[in-house]
């Protein structure tokens, strides 16, 4: 994300160009990837964020067809997933304990949808220009890696839920019960908590120049993570789940492939 500043140091105007990325494009800075520092006066906080547009028809049509596009993926987010809820709540037969957690999946991708994509929202049709103050960004951030964390887990349950019920079908209605499977949710749902509440209120995630830096300007909404935040945070909602969600395939996927050798000998 590029965003240009006008920044008044004196008399004249001077121009500064910084280049954020943020957390619901998936990229992660590092802190060797700091915040580049800015040389102001410390007495004046006062940005003001430049008009690109120019009234240029081109790059007004491109800006009302990006939100257009935005605005579509939201709502289609939304009440995609909302129609899947309201698909097993109304059809009993579809009561099962598979459906279970893709229905708390659809709970999980409708919460991203309704605050972490709203909230990017704002930022890309203001050029970048984060309009809630310093404690939202905590929770747009935190709200951003929790239900993000939780879709992935959610995807890793479901994969353990098939790989039971196809490669051990006998075992299945043991292994998988009712108590389990409140238990496994109740993980999924609590877990990613200590990955992104716990750990961005506190500052634990990034460096202090990025504290300093949010606090010089709290219209930059940024997500600047440490080394041992990203490497914990990754483990735990990104390779740890897809380690194990790549293994239950392939075991389903051996399992059916020697049943379809069987039927055909």
């Amino acid at each position: 994300m590029r965003v240009d500043i006008d920044i008044v140091l004196s008399d004249t105007p001077q121009n500064l160009t910084l280049d954020f990325r943020d957390l619901s494009t998936s990229m992660y800075l590092t802190d060797s990837y700091v915040n580049k520092s800015l040389e102001i006066n410390e007495t004046s906080n006062d940005l003001v964020y430049s008009n690109q547009f120019d009234d240029d028809p081109i790059i007004v049509f491109l800006v009302i067809l990006k939100i257009i596009i935005m605005l579509f993926i939201i709502l289609a987010a939304i009440f995609g997933n909302l129609l899947v809820i309201v698909s097993v709540m109304r059809h009993r037969k579809l009561r099962v304990i598979t459906n279970y957690f893709v229905v708390s999946l659809a709970l999980a991708d409708m919460l991203v949808a309704i605050w972490a994509m709203c909230f990017n929202f704002s930022v890309e049709i203001t050029n970048g220009q984060w309009l809630f103050g310093y404690f939202m960004c905590d929770v747009w951030n935190s709200l951003d890696v929790y239900f993000s964390s939780a879709s992935i887990l959610h995807l890793c349950c479901i994969s353990v839920d098939r790989y039971y019920a196809i490669v051990q079908p006998l075992d299945y209605p043991l292994i998988m019960t009712t108590s389990k499977l409140g238990i496994m949710l109740a993980v999924v749902w609590c877990s990613p908590a200590l990955v992104s509440f716990l750990p961005i209120f506190m500052g634990w995630y990034t460096t202090l120049e990025h504290l300093e830096f949010r606090k010089r300007h709290p219209k930059v909404c940024s997500f600047t993570v440490n080394r041992v935040y990203a490497v914990i945070s990754s483990s735990v909602s990104f390779w740890i789940p897809g380690v194990i969600m790549l293994y239950m395939y392939y075991r389903i996927y051996v399992e059916a492939d020697r049943q379809e050798r069987m039927l055909y000998r």
